[in-house]
């Protein structure tokens, strides 16, 4: 018979609010007390932007009746937390939630009794479909993931053919360099005689620098009387 994994109650969880007064009961005496609208702040920092609207919650302020937003944090979140204002500090908040899950640890089922073993058997299973679930979500976002990395990468390439094929009509400076053999040409020049002309410069892909400006045939015939083609060079 397969043996029966006991299914854990609701993962313990500590609000924002709860952690603020916790935190501030470890404090010495006379230490600035720690306020929930600073630690509010905090939170995206440490547990960074894409992960905060899972633990977003709401509490109502029993003065005005008011709703505020807080934070819900899962054991791992709420120790993550407690690390960014001390090692100490995270240990015993580890140790306060192992505590309060150990209290909430489910009593093991009476398999005598048809009932609770019906029922264990009902939760094995639900576990079970919960996490082929998980699973498969997870791979549908790494597939996603994949997906957008291909994407990225052709629309990359065509980007760069596209330069490629412009580099038939324009030539950067360091290309007409190589081609005359370590010439020095000015940019300056070339920028006013391309505006004289009324023929713009390109931007292209440069390992260096990111991009560089590469002008038209023309402006280079006109400025230094010189061909781009490489059939052309002295």
């Amino acid at each position: 018979m397969t043996a029966i994994a006991i299914a854990p109650t609701a993962a313990v969880t500590m609000t924002s609010l709860e952690m603020v007064d916790y935190i501030n009961s470890q404090r010495s005496e006379g230490e600035a007390e720690l306020r929930h609208d600073h630690f509010m702040a905090k939170v995206p920092k440490v547990l960074g932007e894409g992960g905060v609207p899972r633990f977003r919650d709401t509490y109502i302020n029993p003065q005005n009746g008011q709703t505020y937003p807080c934070y819900r944090f899962p054991k791992r979140e709420a120790c993550l937390m407690a690390m960014s204002y001390s090692y100490d500090l995270q240990a015993k908040v580890f140790d306060r939630m192992t505590e309060l899950e150990q209290r909430n640890a489910p009593a093991i089922p009476n398999f005598s009794s048809p009932a609770e073993a019906a029922r264990a058997w009902a939760l094995e299973y639900e576990a079970r479909v919960h996490a082929e679930a998980t699973k498969a979500e997870i791979g549908t976002r790494r597939e996603a993931t994949a997906m957008n990395t291909a994407s990225q990468a052709t629309k990359k390439a065509a980007k760069l053919e596209i330069q490629l094929d412009q580099s038939k009509e324009y030539a950067t400076v360091k290309r007409m360099e190589m081609l005359y053999h370590g010439t020095s040409f000015n940019w300056r020049l070339l920028k006013s005689t391309s505006v004289e002309m009324g023929i713009p410069s390109a931007d292209v892909f440069d390992a260096n620098y990111g991009t560089v400006k590469a002008y038209h045939a023309d402006v280079w015939m006109e400025a230094y009387a010189l061909a781009i083609n490489p059939t052309g060079a002295a």
